[in-house]
C-alpha cells in the first residue's frame, strides 16, 4: 500500500483583470513660493502704481486747480502722460527689474499699453466728471481716483502678460 501523499489545495483562480486606469493628473496648483512671488509682485506693482497715483493727482490738480487753469481733459490726460513716464522708470528699475531686459520692443509694448490705459482712465473721467456731475474739486478728485483705480486693473494684466514678460528659464 503507499502512503497517501497530503497535497495542497490548489489555489483559487483570481480573475483577470485589467489594468487599473491611470490616476488623473492633479489640478495644477499654485505652490506656495509661487503664490508668495505673486505676492511680491502685487506689492511691488502697488508701490510704483501707488507712487504713479500720487504724480497723477498731484500734476491733475497743479493743472486744474492750481497755476495752470487747463481744462479738465486737458489736465486728465497730461496728469496720466507724466505719471506714465515716472511709472515705466518704477516697473523697469524696480517692480520687474528681474525681468527681461530693456528693448526696444519692450519700451515700445509699455507706452502702447499704456496710452490705452491713459484712453481708458480719460473714457472713465469723462464719464463721472461730465456724465455724473463729479465737476468740482472734490467730485474731480474722485472721479480722476476712480479712473486710475479701474484702468490699473488692465494695466497689470497687460505689463505683467506682455510688457515685463517673465523668463521661465531662470525658475
Amino acid at each position: 500500500m503507499s502512503v497517501p501523499t497530503l497535497h495542497e489545495a490548489p489555489a483559487p483562480a483570481v480573475p483577470a483583470r485589467s489594468p487599473a486606469p491611470p490616476a488623473p493628473a492633479p489640478a495644477p496648483r499654485l505652490s506656495l513660493a509661487r503664490l508668495r512671488r505673486l505676492f511680491l509682485e502685487l506689492v511691488k506693482f502697488g508701490l510704483v502704481g501707488g507712487s504713479g497715483v500720487a504724480v497723477n493727482l498731484v500734476v491733475f490738480n497743479l493743472l486744474l486747480h492750481g497755476f495752470a487753469a487747463s481744462g479738465p481733459m486737458t489736465a486728465t490726460v497730461l496728469a496720466s502722460c507724466v505719471a506714465m513716464g515716472t511709472n515705466y522708470l518704477g516697473f523697469r528699475f524696480f517692480a520687474y527689474r528681474d525681468r527681461a531686459s530693456r528693448t526696444k520692443r519692450q519700451i515700445a509694448l509699455f507706452f502702447a499699453f499704456s496710452g490705452i490705459g491713459v484712453a481708458m482712465e480719460s473714457v472713465l473721467f469723462y464719464a463721472a466728471y461730465h456724465g455724473a456731475g463729479m465737476s468740482g474739486p472734490l467730485g474731480s478728485n474722485i472721479a480722476k481716483a476712480l479712473s486710475i483705480v479701474l484702468a490699473s486693473a488692465f494695466r497689470f494684466l497687460v505689463y505683467r502678460t506682455w510688457v515685463f514678460q517673465h523668463d521661465a528659464r531662470r525658475d
